[in-house]
């Protein structure tokens, strides 16, 4: 695959994708830090954003996200932490719960804000959520509200375990009106499910969007399956 030299994107807007899954603990980081890996394979500019985070350590700079400093290692990028990760929360409960024990509110502004710092100087930002599509982040809005404002294409990680078809086809009937979902992979959580072909089969003739990926023992290439999905995106010169 023939490689670009990375673009500059300042002054422009960076093509978005936004990564969530059917629960916590799916695999959404791996998949959003594998697709920076597949970025930077293609020589797109691109960087990750990880815009409210629980279940963060204290560490001698504050806050730090496992999952935040993942995409920043990823991404090879030199931003500044609270650029990549505005509101982390130490305890590991739901965003909005944990911003009111700390007295705090998630704003849009503020995530809107961050958003457009990294979209001047990347081609490509790839959005992990927190949780699953439809997590509040406050009294009156989601995540999902916010993701719909602004459009982006949306990527769901199905964690492959019992429930996950439910899950999934709940998540996908949730996210199509809204916004367009992109595709979905299928990630192989251990211990591995039993059926687990049927299951992914029994997927693809049900869900609304194509299968583009499948991360696991028997997945093959994870790097060339995500260079696809950045190729489905026409994020690459001469789209």
């Amino acid at each position: 695959m023939k490689k670009n030299g990375p673009r500059s994107a300042r002054g422009t807007h960076a093509m978005t994708l936004f990564v969530t899954g059917t629960d916590t603990g799916v695999g959404k980081t791996h998949v959003s830090a594998g697709l920076l890996a597949a970025a930077r394979e293609l020589g797109i500019a691109a960087c990750g954003y990880k815009p409210v985070a629980s279940g963060c350590r204290r560490g001698p700079r504050g806050l730090r996200n496992a999952d935040a400093l993942a995409l920043i290692r990823a991404s090879g990028t030199e931003e500044p932490y609270d650029r990549i990760n505005p509101y982390a929360f130490a305890p590991a409960i739901a965003p909005h719960l944990a911003a009111r024990e700390a007295g705090q509110r998630i704003e849009r502004r503020v995530l809107d804000a961050r958003y457009r710092e990294l979209a001047r100087t990347h081609d490509l930002v790839i959005v992990e959520g927190a949780g699953g599509w439809q997590i509040p982040f406050g009294r009156d809005w989601t995540q999902a509200d916010w993701v719909a404002r602004h459009g982006w294409p949306v990527l769901l990680v199905v964690g492959m375990r019992l429930g996950c078809m439910n899950h999934a086809l709940l998540s996908a009937e949730s996210i199509r009106p809204r916004t367009r979902l992109l595709g979905w992979v299928a990630n192989e959580l251990p211990p591995r499910q039993p059926r687990l072909d049927d299951n992914i089969a029994e997927l693809q003739m049900r869900m609304p969007a194509p299968l583009l990926g499948r991360v696991g023992s028997r997945a093959g290439s994870l790097c060339a399956q995500l260079c696809a999905v950045l190729e489905r995106m026409q994020v690459r010169e001469g789209r």
